[in-house]
């Protein structure tokens, strides 16, 4: 193989691996959010935004909540949504308060994803994305998952064990009748330790061992 073959090979991966910016319009409220759980996870925002957006493709609740809004056909896995055009239109709805562009990035797999979903939508892929985010952050169980994925990436089986029963005691005990996320519980740890200096995992560390 010559070198110009080799190059031309090389360029086209990189080309197919590029990936797509998205500059979705969001509300600040749901902004907030995306950086609080940034801010939480030591995850950039837009790989908040990317994770989340996957997960809720992958989500049958999730997909489940936009198909009432989808105008034209979408299959997710083995089911079937028929789409119609008497559906309202999302696409120039305005949402209430103030909006905000927040920027992600999708690989050209996930991007074609994406625009499946906007087609069946009738809306802008970038649409399509502000809509996925806020319909996939909004499902307590995917947001949970989320939060308990990193968790379990930055601390040891011990750690873990000893925040499953720290959540375990404040969910039997909570008068609240309201059950605690680890994103909830994971907040209140990185709130009640206000170094600065340290990150989310040496904080979580630090408040293991101050409570045990």
């Amino acid at each position: 193989m010559s070198g110009v073959e080799v190059r031309e090979r090389k360029n086209r991966k990189a080309r197919s691996d590029k990936k797509r910016d998205i500059k979705p319009t969001v509300n600040t409220e749901l902004k907030s959010c995306v950086y609080r759980l940034s801010f939480v996870t030591d995850t950039p925002v837009k790989d908040v935004i990317e994770i989340l957006c996957m997960k809720g493709l992958n989500n049958r609740m999730v997909i489940e909540h936009l198909s009432q809004y989808f105008r034209r056909d979408y299959q997710f896995k083995s089911t079937f949504y028929i789409g119609s055009l008497e559906n309202e239109s999302l696409q120039s709805k305005i949402q209430t308060g103030k909006n905000e562009r927040i920027t992600t990035r999708f690989n050209q797999k996930d991007y074609e994803r994406i625009y499946l979903l906007s087609m069946a939508l009738d809306v802008t892929p970038s649409k399509a994305t502000a809509l996925l985010l806020d319909a996939s952050i909004s499902n307590s169980n995917l947001l949970n998952s989320f939060v308990k994925s990193y968790l379990h990436t930055q601390l040891d089986k011990q750690q873990m064990k000893d925040l499953k029963y720290v959540l375990k005691y404040i969910n039997k005990n909570n008068p609240y009748n309201e059950e605690v996320s680890w994103f909830t519980l994971v907040s209140m740890i990185v709130d009640d330790l206000k170094e600065n200096t340290s990150n989310v995992k040496q904080r979580i560390s630090r408040w293991i061992e101050r409570n045990k």
